[in-house]
């Protein structure tokens, strides 16, 4: 099984980028599975229903998320309806939608860090339960783990190592060069990296950034403009077992 997943797609550039690209790569690959972060879609922050199904529509399978989730409040009533798209599995009991889905003969988890994140239930011990709980899985699982700090998601990489096919990081919007396939089987990264504009500071207007590090004083954000970034990771799993038996960086440039 081959599973591509697309780093958080920023705004505009980063959909249009996806879209432009993400069919001719299905038919590239053969892929059986498109994951894409969709959280700062909408305008660099949130997701809005319209965006998202553009997204599925250009070929995308399953939308993940983080903290940004509900930047967006129209998307809410969606999250527990029948579109793919996940918000992390551990925040608190009696939160609108749902932290992972079967897709494709494969399961789809979305988890958030804690560390400089923010106050939310252990991801460690919220997957631990999820992978006790279901009766029936697919052998194929695959994590986005959307968090801040690398050791933390290092953490999770090890912790879950055997017993997922995948985890591979998100949020920080800047690639690593750490893919990897641990020793029980899963595939690694510590940062997929963003689908966005090149000349900016994480996807954001620079000078609009460089403002607020000088001066402390919150000014307004916007997506950055020209030359955009399409950065992904390719994973191999053997659908049978769920042990990934490769992963590569995909890095594309869009004017």
């Amino acid at each position: 099984m081959l599973i591509l997943a697309v780093g958080d797609i920023i705004g505009k550039p980063g959909r249009e980028a996806a879209c432009e690209l993400l069919p001719g790569l299905r038919q590239q690959y053969g892929l059986d599975l498109v994951i894409a972060n969709a959280e700062n879609t909408a305008g660099g922050l949130g997701l809005t229903s319209t965006i998202a199904k553009e997204l599925l529509n250009a070929g995308v399978d399953v939308l993940t998320s983080g903290n940004h989730i509900w930047a967006q409040k129209e998307i809410i009533p969606y999250l527990d309806g029948e579109m793919p798209i996940l918000r992390p599995l551990n925040y608190p009991l009696g939160v609108p939608g749902r932290g992972y889905v079967v897709s494709n003969q494969a399961m789809v988890v979305n988890l958030i860090g804690r560390t400089f994140m923010g106050d939310f239930d252990c991801p460690f011990r919220v997957m631990d339960k999820l992978l006790a709980e279901l009766k029936r899985k697919p052998p194929v699982i695959i994590v986005d783990f959307h968090a801040e700090a690398t050791s933390e998601k290092v953490a999770m990489g090890r912790y879950l190592d055997g017993r997922v096919s995948a985890v591979l990081g998100t949020h920080t919007h800047v690639g690593t060069i750490d893919a990897q396939l641990l020793p029980g089987g899963t595939a690694y990264v510590t940062d997929i990296g963003m689908t966005g504009p090149i000349d900016s500071i994480i996807g954001d207007d620079t000078e609009a950034v460089l403002q607020r590090f000088l001066t402390a004083i919150p000014y307004r954000l916007s997506v950055g403009k020209g030359k955009t970034v399409f950065n992904a990771v390719l994973v191999g799993v053997d659908e049978n077992s769920g042990k990934a038996v490769d992963i590569e960086r995909i890095s594309r440039e869009v004017e």
